[in-house]
């Protein structure tokens, strides 16, 4: 190793610099099991820079051997420019929560290869063929495993690290390890929790289509009252460790695999708030459908897959999750002591029922969040976004908006998960008046 590439493969704390390509080269030749997995010299290995995301770079590194995926977070968010500075060690959190999440549902996250505090870097395996799943859902692609593995991913990685599974000290340690992490909660805070129902800087939506309702929803108390009490759950519910910005850009895929990724705004907060991510992805992949089609109609065997995946998270997630409980369940909580006996176990059933319940009230809220900060905040999705037709996008996202606002506020009406996805039908064909 040359000591240049010494230097690069061991800085100090204070020698973060942004990675091009001829450094990041040299960076990873001097990484011995990195620069054999890609095989050849390094001078051959083709760099490219493939970052469509709002805050990082992410480069795909291949050799003659193989390849990987290096990602390195700036100091700033991406999407803006460095007016909006952002602390390095959101690449810290997303390397635990790799790991963690490696060791409670093995397979379904990338294996990282190296990280490196100082550079703000993470080497991981690099996915193929996997897609982005939100781009294969634009193209009408269904994907068969999908259901199965992301309840289990949701279901492992949420109990797993829950008052249910572990004991009170272990719960706390979790806690703090990840309690540094508030600057990235701050923009969940801020960007979906706050800003889509005020007047904010950076908002925007699909004009003039949108102008009134967007006006609407900075108007509408019963509508801040419920995102109030979903800000308050966010911030005051440490449940379990969850992924923090689990939509289906942070999910590649194939027909038989699925691997979720980009775990950055990882901290222990409620669990619906995962699960709601994964359902309003969903859903909005859903109404944006028509906005896709070149003849009427011809996305209909896709949004059926669609609606049916939405029901089978949610039930598949219940089901694996109840299990754990009743076959995992080591924790604090809920401690064995007070439920013995026939009456006991019959009890205790009741509650995980109740418990069930009432996560997926919280999973709802967090799902209506989600869709109405993708239409009317910061950062859009190009499920909406690819409609070239700007009148045929902001009817889909009118209908998403429609749904989401009644999930939110009229929760009595949304008790199980078959209820949202006939609400979703039922407004898949509104037409919204925009005059």
């Amino acid at each position: 190793m040359s000591s240049q590439q010494r230097s690069l493969a061991n800085p100090r704390q204070d020698e973060y610099r942004i990675l091009h390509e001829a450094d990041l080269r040299d960076y990873l030749a001097g990484l011995t099991e990195v620069a054999a997995r890609l095989g050849g010299a390094a001078a051959s290995w083709s760099i490219s820079e493939v970052g469509d995301g709002n805050l990082n770079l992410v480069f795909i590194v291949k050799g003659t051997r193989g390849g990987v995926a290096v990602k390195q977070a700036l100091p700033y968010v991406r999407l803006v420019g460095e007016s909006w500075p952002l602390p390095l060690s959101r690449s810290h959190y997303e390397y635990l929560a790799l790991t963690h999440q490696a060791r409670l549902a093995p397979g379904l996250v990338p294996d990282v290869l190296h990280h490196n505090e100082a550079l703000a870097l993470v080497v991981m395996e690099l996915l193929e063929p996997h897609i982005i799943m939100r781009k294969g859902l634009v193209a009408g692609t269904r994907y068969p495993r999908f259901a199965e593995d992301i309840t289990a991913f949701l279901a492992r990685t949420l109990f797993l690290s829950s008052d249910l599974a572990l004991s009170a000290a272990e719960k706390k340690e979790g806690i703090a390890a990840f309690a540094g992490n508030h600057a990235l909660c701050k923009i969940t805070e801020d960007l979906i929790f706050t800003d889509p129902y005020r007047v904010a800087e950076q908002n925007r939506w699909t004009q003039p289509w949108l102008d009134a309702t967007a006006a609407a929803f900075r108007e509408d108390l019963d509508l801040h009252v419920a995102i109030s009490r979903l800000k308050v759950k966010f911030m005051g519910s440490p449940e379990a460790l969850i992924h923090g910005d689990l939509h289906t850009g942070s999910i590649m895929v194939t027909e038989s695999e699925t691997k979720v990724i980009d775990p950055e705004f990882a901290f222990y907060g409620p669990m619906g708030f995962d699960i709601g991510a994964v359902i309003a992805n969903l859903l909005m992949a859903y109404l944006a459908s028509a906005g896709h089609e070149h003849s009427p109609g011809e996305r209909r065997a896709f949004e059926a897959w669609v609606l049916e995946t939405v029901e089978n998270v949610w039930s598949d997630f219940a089901s694996k999750f109840l299990e754990l409980w009743r076959t995992r369940a080591g924790g604090d909580a809920y401690p064995r002591t007070l439920f013995e006996g026939e009456a006991g176990a019959a009890r205790l059933e009741t509650e995980r029922q109740a418990y069930m319940a009432r996560l997926f009230q919280d999973t709802g809220g967090f799902a209506a969040a989600k869709i109405i900060r993708r239409v009317l905040g910061l950062a859009h999705n190009i499920d909406f976004e690819l409609i070239e037709d700007p009148k045929r996008r902001a009817i889909s996202e009118a209908r998403s908006l429609r749904l989401a606002r009644a999930m939110m506020v009229d929760t009595t009406s949304f008790p199980t998960i078959v209820t949202v996805t006939k609400a979703a039908r039922e407004v898949r064909d509104w037409q919204p008046d925009f005059a």
